[in-house]
């Protein structure tokens, strides 16, 4: 029995549009008019009416924190109270008295950005959530990840003094001779291995909500860096995914970006059977993730320049040259697909070294490894990139925030070549997109808003308007791009016969309407092989 759908305006990953299509078995098994549809169908067929809406393949986010957006979900959500310092130890005051918390919890919260703050110029430190409790261990961590606050209960539970050493690819807060409470990078492993570690049936409830907010969005897909939510527990995380596919109750298909920062970890993990390509159409083993550097909101991306707004400081690298290079011949000499996080340009720098110190050794076919990010860029690397045939994991939807500060953190010149996507597709690179989730939401629209016009979503741009993506680039970085980089072309991203009946219902066609209104396009509904899960 098929389910014929018509009467829409269906994006097929062609254009023109078409009217309809039909799912069968979980896949799609026709495109075409109305009146070809009727042709086709057979008298137990059931038939649904569009009602004109828009259809295009489900929206596959090639990077993202699936179980830390789940997490995030249960947390004080920061992002919506960041106006101000004030407004947010307000709300964290409310947040803390809304539930019981039991001795030995902590009050966590994700989502924060001083750059938002109306009343001060400056990060939160542990005297302000000492104002919220000086009881209940807090931690904060800031929007993009790589920065964290603890109050003073929390900081005296992770035994840090001033003596304590500072780990390579990490910085501890200090002001005026004490500890400020802030954390960064690699040193916010001190704060998160205090925090009560996940059981097995928690991360499955955080997963299942995270898929159920992602589905809300339209995504079907979710390339997903999950081991450092599980505090790595990569073989709990990866059984509980299973568990949930087994159940019938995985609404998002899942290729994990496995997280590992050392050699003997990534060997172990290869050693059990997990490379990439392992597992099921609904849980699949990725690319080795690794996390180079840091951000450009906190300064800890790393540059090949001082910061023009703080001289003081280059940003981080979380690995040297020569750890990556290590972790990077691994993975490559055992067919592991590698992405890599890399924000700064020279962090870049090392990556493009490893890849090409890796590719030169064992020349590996197909590999489709990338660049995570790829923001802060000089044009000889833009060359390289597309020289090594690496693949692009954008995140369009940072324009909406980094253009206001892009060129104040990395000064004129080294802006005017940054977030250069659309001159990589030109240069032979492939480039999916998404969201970064929790650091964003998962709003793939809003994304490919940003996409189309480079400029943020109240209109202040455009940033280097030449690198604007056409709605059908925007769509296609969402969609079959996205399946690309996870080896799935064959299977997903398209309406087409024989692919993977996973679709989004659109309230309107982004072809259509005004570019600077494709972010308040409504999702109508998502299906999943062919069944509605929203």
């Amino acid at each position: 029995m098929k389910h014929i759908y018509y009467n829409g305006r269906v994006y097929t990953g062609e254009l023109p549009l078409v009217q309809a299509f039909a799912v069968e078995d979980g896949r799609f098994v026709f495109t075409g008019s109305d009146r070809e549809a009727a042709a086709i169908a057979s008298c137990d067929d059931v038939f649904e009416d569009l009602n004109g809406a828009f259809v295009c393949a489900g929206f596959n986010d090639s990077h993202m924190h699936l179980l830390n957006y789940g997490v995030s979900l249960s947390s004080a959500l920061l992002g919506e109270h960041t106006g101000s310092l004030a407004g947010m130890l307000e709300y964290l005051r409310e947040f803390l008295a809304s539930s019981e918390w039991p001795e030995g919890s902590w009050l966590t919260g994700r989502g924060w950005n001083q750059d938002y703050f109306s009343d001060v110029s400056r990060m939160p430190n542990r005297y302000d959530l000492d104002s919220v409790s000086t009881e209940v261990p807090i931690l904060i961590t800031r929007a993009c990840g790589h920065c964290l606050v603890l109050n003073s209960k929390a900081l005296e539970l992770t035994g840090v003094t001033l003596d304590t050493p500072v780990p390579d690819g990490g910085s501890i807060g200090r002001e005026n001779g004490a500890l400020d409470g802030r954390f960064f990078d690699n040193a916010m492993g001190f704060a998160y291995s205090k925090v009560p570690v996940p059981g097995k049936e928690e991360i499955k409830a955080k997963i299942l909500k995270a898929c159920e907010a992602l589905n809300s969005y339209g995504v079907t897909s979710s390339q997903t860096d999950d081991y450092g939510a599980g505090r790595g527990q990569w073989e709990l995380v990866n059984e509980a995914y299973k568990e949930l596919e087994a159940e019938g109750r995985l609404t998002v298909r899942v290729y994990e970006q496995a997280n590992f920062s050392r050699p003997e970890l990534l060997q172990d993990f290869m050693d059990k059977g997990n490379h990439t390509g392992v597992g099921s159409d609904m849980f699949r083993i990725g690319p080795l993730k690794m996390l180079g550097d840091g951000a450009l909101g906190a300064r800890t991306a790393f540059l090949s320049i001082p910061y023009a707004d703080d001289p003081s400081t280059h940003g981080l690298p979380v690995f040297s040259q020569e750890q990556l290079n290590v972790m990077i011949d691994l993975a490559v000499k055992n067919g592991m697909q590698c992405a890599v996080h890399a924000i700064g340009d020279a962090c870049l720098d090392y990556v493009l070294n490893a890849y090409e110190a890796a590719f030169e050794k064992y020349h590996p076919a197909d590999h489709r490894c990338g660049i995570v990010h790829c923001q802060i860029s000089r044009p000889d690397q833009l060359d390289r990139i597309a020289g090594l045939g690496l693949h692009v994991y954008a995140q369009s939807i940072f324009l909406d925030y980094d253009i206001n500060i892009v060129e104040a953190r990395v000064g004129k010149e080294l802006a005017s070549s940054s977030y250069s996507w659309k001159t990589l597709m030109d240069k032979g690179a492939t480039v999916s997109n998404g969201t970064d989730c929790p650091v964003e939401l998962p709003d793939a629209l809003r994304g490919i808003q940003c996409a189309v016009t480079r400029r943020t979503a109240k209109g202040v741009g455009p940033y280097l308007e030449h690198e604007a993506f056409s709605v059908q680039q925007a769509l296609d970085s969402y969609t079959s791009g996205g399946a690309y980089s996870s080896f799935d072309e064959d299977i997903k991203g398209r309406i087409e016969k024989g692919m993977l009946a996973d679709f989004t219902v659109l309230g309107s066609d982004p072809f259509s309407v005004p570019a600077d209104q494709i972010k308040d396009i409504k999702v109508l509904a998502t299906y999943l092989g062919g069944k509605k899960v929203f």
